[in-house]
């Protein structure tokens, strides 16, 4: 592990440096919108004041609308099929909030098992050296430290940056962060006082942050206790089931698989769903085991907090990034439905 300074005059040098192996992603703006995305120019990351994208960006590895397949037919009997998997150039992606790279290593256990591996995820997962901003100023929807996360969290992160106000300490963490950092010469060692200034922001980050929520009884109660429990028809009443929520958040990764064909050729492609959607668990015999806004408010709280958990060691499907309490368009909050929860 090493520990170095970035001088933020030096931004530009060390972007170059980095252009010269990598393809280069950060925070940009997208009309009104924040996202992570190419950078061309240093000028064009947003890194002073931000707090976090609107959009979760997943969508680097799990993309909204992914091609999986081609296939074409050859007259009556033979069918040609070719994986679209496609090879991406190796890429750094700088200024990604921990919570978001806690998300990450949510869904490395999700799209890998004993049974399948993900191709399509960790192909680009393989290729991606992360390098984490800690959060300063973490937003008032902010609850990270309450699910297994930090302001300053190190979890699926190769660096984690601290904004020292005119400077960067660039902590490594990983093989991948030690290389990528090695070749880049505008860097300097920290000192003692850049370490205690970073534990003193980290310190006062998670003092602020205070949506601290208790989930030791969600544990505790069988699933069929929480199920059943009554608080689900208040929680479900104001729900639109417009799937804002599911979009937004990191970890949220249900999928369809669609079949788009023309004649005798065609692709596979796999789309972002939501559970919020009716469409989602209806069956080919037109059944529908969620029929309601009830069934289908109730999956996602429960598959966040009491499913995940049970089926990965205690994990929780969410790294409380607020950004789902932020965009929904009639105030629900996940905190309230997890005190509802642990109650």
């Amino acid at each position: 592990m090493a520990e170095m300074i970035l001088e933020k005059q030096d931004m530009a040098a060390f972007t170059a440096e980095i252009n010269k192996g990598y393809e280069l992603f950060g925070p940009v703006k997208n009309g009104k919108q924040l996202e992570i995305a190419r950078v061309n120019e240093v000028s064009d990351m947003v890194l002073e004041g931000y707090r976090n994208t609107d959009m979760s960006p997943k969508n680097l590895f799990f993309p909204q609308s992914e091609e999986m397949m081609a296939f074409k037919k050859y007259g009556d009997d033979a069918n040609i099929y070719k994986d679209s998997l496609k090879e991406i150039a190796p890429r750094v992606i700088f200024g990604i909030r921990p919570c978001d790279a806690k998300a990450f290593s949510v869904l490395d256990q999700i799209f890998k098992n004993d049974q399948f591996i993900d191709n399509y995820w960790f192909s680009k997962r393989e290729k991606s050296v992360m390098i984490g901003l800690g959060c300063n100023m973490p937003c008032s929807t902010c609850f990270c430290t309450s699910v297994n996360s930090h302001p300053f969290g190190e979890t699926g992160l190769d660096v984690l940056a601290t904004d020292l106000d005119n400077r960067y300490l660039l902590k490594t963490l990983t093989k991948k962060g030690e290389d990528i950092l090695s070749g880049v010469s505008c860097l300097k060692v920290a000192n003692d006082d850049d370490l205690s200034s970073a534990k003193s922001l980290s310190e006062k980050a998670v003092s602020e942050i205070s949506g601290n929520l208790e989930l030791k009884n969600i544990d505790k109660k069988s699933v069929l206790d929480l199920f059943n429990a009554d608080f689900w028809e208040r929680v479900q009443e104001p729900c639109l089931n417009c799937g804002t929520c599911t979009y937004v958040c990191p970890t949220c990764h249900c999928f369809d698989i669609q079949d788009e064909v023309f004649k005798d050729e065609g692709i596979r492609v796999r789309n972002w769903d939501s559970c919020m959607s009716w469409l989602f668990t209806i069956h080919g015999s037109g059944h529908n085991p969620r029929p309601g806004k009830k069934e289908r408010v109730r999956q996602r709280f429960m598959h966040k907090f009491k499913y995940i958990p049970i089926k990965r060691d205690g994990e929780i499907g969410c790294v409380g990034c607020g950004r789902c309490i932020r965009m929904c368009p009639v105030n629900i909050d996940v905190r309230e439905v997890v005190k509802l929860m642990n109650s």
